[in-house]
């Protein structure tokens, strides 16, 4: 009994030890108020992003939930007023995995709201498939979806006193890499449709997010308006909903064990978001609410700029 209960201990006290030294991060802790402020989050109905849009209307913005599906967003849209107290909250369509939806999106809002403070883009997803315009769903959702939405809006972060862009990406964008010359003979970044395939190309997306924060940032040099990018940590949502049984087998416990909950999945959008005196550090990286090095290709100044190129053809803004 005494050799069982030593090892029980010793198995928690790993456990807590790996929980708290590796998957646990820091809490955002900042008394900003948001009120006469209008924020945009996407896919923002379930998991950081509906922990996210939660918190910016509680300090009294107005958000404006970016979602593809009409009832869970309504849902989320209910639950934040109720819970916030906050009647400012509503719900405006838009499929990334459309040019034509994000288009219409970025027509309607820029004629029924005045003006955006804050664009999270926070939707993501691991997934095979094509998106309407015939790109990998991955490529095509997690980085041209957001890329276009970014460059339809950016006139309008400019009139803020101070805009924001913050794009959510993932630790996973070190194990990325672009082939143009694949992107340019397949519209994706990968060849194949099995989960693993959508894992790689997960990590390419989260790879061009980094690369596209980095030349926004230099495109917004001696403007208002400032970006960001993160990893908001390992975290248990329903990022993993198009997995396979035996994926989700493995999966599922491990994160229940290990993974962050929605709401710390939010605390370093939210730093990247409302943290005062982080303008200097635009284009940057950050995780646990805490400035991050990049990996070579994250840095790689060329490479961002052939992406921002190739992404401005590909969504035909040139």
């Amino acid at each position: 009994m005494s050799l069982l209960l030593s090892v029980l201990a010793a198995g928690l006290a790993a456990y807590l030890l790996i929980y708290y030294c590796l998957f646990k991060g820091a809490r955002f802790k900042s008394n900003t108020t948001l009120k006469g402020k209008t924020a945009i989050v996407t896919g923002s109905n379930t998991g950081i992003g509906k922990t996210t849009a939660m918190d910016l209307a509680k300090r009294g913005a107005r958000v404006i939930l970016a979602c593809r599906n009409h009832q869970k967003a309504e849902a989320a849209v209910y639950d934040i007023r109720r819970e916030s107290g906050n009647s400012e909250v509503l719900y405006m369509h838009l499929d990334l995995a459309s040019f034509k939806s994000v288009r219409n999106f970025a027509e309607t809002f820029l004629k029924s709201e005045p003006r955006l403070d804050l664009l999270i883009n926070n939707a993501g997803l691991i997934t095979s498939g094509r998106t309407e315009d015939g790109f990998g769903m991955a490529f095509g959702v997690n980085h041209l979806g957001h890329f276009l939405l970014t460059l339809l809006l950016l006139d309008r972060l400019k009139e803020a006193e101070h805009g924001r862009v913050v794009n959510v990406s993932a630790l996973l964008y070190r194990l990325g890499s672009i082939d143009f010359n694949l992107l340019n003979k397949n519209k994706d970044l990968v060849t194949g449709q099995t989960y693993w395939h959508a894992l790689r190309a997960y990590c390419n997306s989260k790879l061009c997010n980094v690369l596209f924060t980095r030349e926004l940032a230099n495109r917004l040099d001696g403007t208002n308006v400032t970006c960001y990018c993160l990893h908001p940590g390992v975290i248990a949502t329903e990022i993993g909903r198009n997995m396979g049984l035996l994926q989700k087998l493995l999966f599922v416990p491990m994160s229940k064990l290990f993974f962050m909950d929605a709401e710390g999945g939010a605390q370093t959008t939210l730093y990247c978001a409302l943290q005062e005196g982080i303008e200097t550090l635009s284009g940057r990286y950050f995780s646990s609410c805490a400035l991050q090095s990049v990996s070579d290709l994250g840095r790689d100044d060329a490479l961002a700029r052939k992406l921002w190129e190739v992404s401005e053809r590909l969504c035909e803004l040139v």
